[in-house]
């Protein structure tokens, strides 16, 4: 096939394939409409271009194999929505500075504030989380021109490396902010005054800037994460121009500072940190803990690099560093190991080992918090991403548990049986069960020996269940952000993933439990919420406004956590649609609110039956379809469309034929069933009938499509093509009767239905033959959210 599509009749963005037969008014579709939801690339010739009909056979099968070639098993969205349709009907609001790429993260949200903080190359953004179009302030903060002009001389790239890229922004006071960036290789930090209230419009940089050395990585590629707690900065990155030196510190502080043990590879192996967390443990206040979640290469005996594991570490704020041992260091720091794999039936482990982000959704009881984590695997085996949920009780008990001690001739790692010292190394001084310990520094020497010496847990961390909430192997698309909403429904809470992609969509979706050995995920729907496919950078949530908020590279977008009304205007559409946000109220798909006492609410998120829920709202007549006509020629090839609603239906086809009953199409390699339609190679007179569509979600029925099909002979083909010999050409001299006297009874029949349709176009206006019903059909088909639609030219 050509590329360019010219000479084999693939071209257009939202054309039909169609055989064309010309007729008085131009070119005459014989041919149903091509395949939908076909992969990028793949684009068919609009109407009104002719396709010589040898390569009929041969262009729609193409598209047909093509089209179930890019359609892995993945599940598909309920609903797809591009970004120019959620533009235009004002469902998502975006903002960036430039069309150039500035890396914008979301680094701090304040929803008592109604503020939300992103920094970007050379700016700080405070944007209101109402709309963050409106009121937004920025403040221009580059690095020294001395700066840019030393990290360019170092060979750095000039456009993603020598500017000042912001990793840092935290509350330092009510009305301060601590805020760092990359400087040009040359870490700054600084404070930005933004008032005590949001409506005086205050944001401003408020001193001279300071070395961020210890608080921000030097390479804007390299993640930073941070937390401040009562004034004092908690930092993961890389203290070092080179990027050798990862530490977890703490600085910014009156007291000393203090790091993890330098060039320990026990403690810290090539770290890739990709979020820090402040998580209580009991009641006491002292016994909080900071938790560094990272990704890092762990090495062998002989010092080669092995696999990369995603571990936790934690350490106690209070902790000074040790007496004698581990001066200026912690002597709490402890980590375990995070698994996220799928156990197969004959016990083998697929593993997903690389964190790519973290969500913590918090509940009234500290120890029944959730924890939510994106893991990717990009072995040369496949490609893939899944998502752990993780309880933090289970993450207690490995850090109470057993520490790993290397024995043996080959130091394998084993539990560690000695007597372990008091008090329990990793625990918190002044706390529950050390309230007689003020400070680190009054730990017995053995117990900081102890830590240094084994900082890891022989347990590891596995999620609830011991399997995975979603996975995704083979996509054409991996998980790169997550943010979790418990939402409450009529049939129980449930939590709702929203999923960032690196193709720059966000998926929402469920876990519903199953007997199966993995849970069944639904994909509610997915917003494609930047224009350029820009990776997912980013997700804030906010439960208080209903908002959902995203940054890539190119800029920040926001979206309703619900689009109700996209589902369809029918109950059983909002039945089958499953999402806990939903419910039918009688009129239409809505908002669905707990507290509601109105007894019309239908919703069904375990189970979508409409049939249970959607009686008394026209069921029967919302369940069939209007029949339409379609012509085919014999012994050429031609598609029955039928796209159900959803992807997760099932569709089964009928033929009625004259005088019988509806029976099952029988499939063959001549009669092809595909997710698009029904494919109809060298189609013969006994092909003709009403063909029913019948697509089943949930053990709900319905038509999606009636096609009745008339096959015409070549002889028919040949009068309408000829214009010599066409029976417009004849009915100058002929009667309209003689003209229909050539043809056989079936196919005068459908001669005469066809004009008639023609001549009722006609009346319509300036649209002429097919072409009025191929808009109302493209006009039908542009409604449809796909995920496969082609991006408009």
């Amino acid at each position: 096939m050509d590329q360019s599509g010219e000479q084999s009749g693939v071209r257009g963005t939202r054309g039909e394939l169609r055989a064309d037969c010309q007729g008085p008014e131009g070119w005459v579709s014989f041919l149903s409409p091509a395949v939908m939801g076909r992969p990028v690339g793949v684009t068919v010739r609009p109407a009104g271009v002719m396709v010589h009909p040898a390569s009929w056979p041969t262009v729609v099968v193409l598209l047909v194999l093509l089209a179930d070639v890019y359609s892995f098993s993945q599940p598909l969205p309920r609903v797809f929505l591009p970004f120019k349709e959620l533009q235009v009907s004002q469902a998502l609001e975006h903002y960036s500075l430039s069309e150039e790429p500035m890396d914008y993260r979301i680094l701090l949200m304040d929803e008592d504030q109604d503020r939300m903080y992103v920094g970007c190359k050379n700016h700080v953004l405070s944007m209101n989380i109402n709309n963050i179009t409106q009121e937004t302030i920025k403040v221009f903060w580059p690095a020294s021109s001395s700066k840019i002009e030393e990290c360019q001389m170092a060979g750095k790239d000039p456009t993603h490396g020598c500017g000042n890229f912001l990793r840092v922004i935290q509350p330092f006071n009510r009305t301060h902010l601590f805020i760092c960036g990359s400087g040009a290789y040359s870490p700054v930090c600084a404070y930005i005054n933004r008032g005590r209230r949001p409506e005086e419009q205050v944001f401003y940089v408020d001193s001279r800037a300071e070395s961020g050395k210890g608080r921000c990585s030097f390479n804007p590629r390299v993640n930073t994460v941070s937390v401040m707690l009562n004034q004092e900065l908690f930092s993961g990155m890389y203290i070092d121009f080179m990027g050798t030196d990862a530490a977890i510190f703490r600085s910014l502080t009156r007291r000393n500072a203090v790091r993890t043990d330098q060039h320990n590879s026990k403690w810290l192996s090539e770290p890739i940190f990709i979020d820090a967390q402040l998580i209580p443990d009991g009641s006491d206040p002292n016994d909080t803990k900071l938790y560094f979640f990272f990704r890092e290469r762990l090495t062998d005996n002989n010092g080669n690099t092995k696999h990369i594991h995603t571990m936790v570490a934690r350490v106690c704020p209070n902790d000074i560093g040790g007496q004698r041992s581990l001066v200026n260091k912690w002597t709490t720091f402890l980590k375990a190991r995070m698994v996220c794999s799928v156990v197969e039936p004959d016990g083998t482990e697929t593993h997903f080992d690389e964190l790519e982000s973290i969500f913590l959704l918090e509940t009234e009881h500290p120890k029944n918090l959730l924890l939510f984590g994106i893991f990717s695997s990009t072995s040369s085996v496949f490609k893939g991403s899944a998502v752990c949920m993780y309880n933090m009780a289970d993450i207690l008990t490995v850090f109470n548990g057993p520490f790993a001690h290397r024995d043996g001739p080959n130091f394998q790692w084993v539990a560690y049986q000695g007597r372990i010292p008091y008090p329990r190394p990793g625990t918190c001084p002044g706390g529950a069960f050390t309230p007689n310990v003020h400070t680190t520094k009054e730990f017995p020497d053995e117990v900081v020996n102890f830590i240094r010496n084994h900082p890891v847990m022989f347990n590891p961390i596995y999620p609830v269940g011991r399997k995975p909430l979603v996975v995704r192997t083979q996509a054409d698309y991996k998980y790169t952000a997550i943010a979790v909403d418990q939402v409450i429904a009529a049939d129980g809470r449930y939590q709702v993933l929203f999923l960032g992609t690196d193709k720059g969509t966000v998926q929402k979706v469920i876990v519903l439990p199953t007997n199966r050995s993995l849970d069944e995920d639904l994909i509610l729907e997915e917003l494609e919420v930047f224009k350029n496919q820009a990776p997912v950078t980013n997700l804030r949530i906010s439960s208080k406004k209903q908002q959902l908020y995203v940054s890539s590279e190119y800029g920040v977008s926001q979206v309703s956590l619900h689009r109700c009304h996209a589902y369809g205007s029918a109950c059983a559409d909002c039945c089958l649609a499953r999402d806990p946000y939903c419910a039918w109220d009688g009129l239409t798909c809505s908002h669905f609110y707990p507290m509601g006492k109105r007894r019309s609410r239908r919703q069904d998120i375990i189970h979508g039956n409409p049939l249970t829920q959607c009686r008394g709202y026209n069921l029967k007549a919302y369940r069939n379809a209007a029949e339409m006509m379609q012509y085919g020629v014999k012994n050429n090839t031609t598609f029955l469309e039928c796209i159900p609603k959803s992807p997760q239906a099932s569709i089964k086809w009928l033929i009625q034929r004259d005088n019988d009953r509806r029976k099952e199409v029988k499939l063959s390699n001549r009669v092809v069933s595909t997710d698009h339609g029904l494919l109809i190679r060298s189609i013969q007179p006994s092909d003709q009938g009403l063909y029913h569509c019948l697509a089943t979600e949930n053990n709900f029925k319905r038509t999606v499509a009636k096609i009745r099909l008339r096959v015409l002979s070549d002889a028919v083909v040949m009068s309408l093509t000829d214009k010599q010999q066409s029976p417009w050409a004849m009915a100058t001299a002929l009667h309209p009767k003689s003209v229909l006297s050539a043809f056989s009874p079936v196919e005068a029949q459908a001669l005469q239905q066809y004009c008639k349709e023609q001549q009722q176009v006609q009346r319509i206006g300036p649209l002429r033959g097919d072409m009025a019903k191929l808009k109302s059909l493209m006009d039908h088909r542009k409604s449809r959210n796909r995920r496969n639609h082609l991006p408009e030219e």
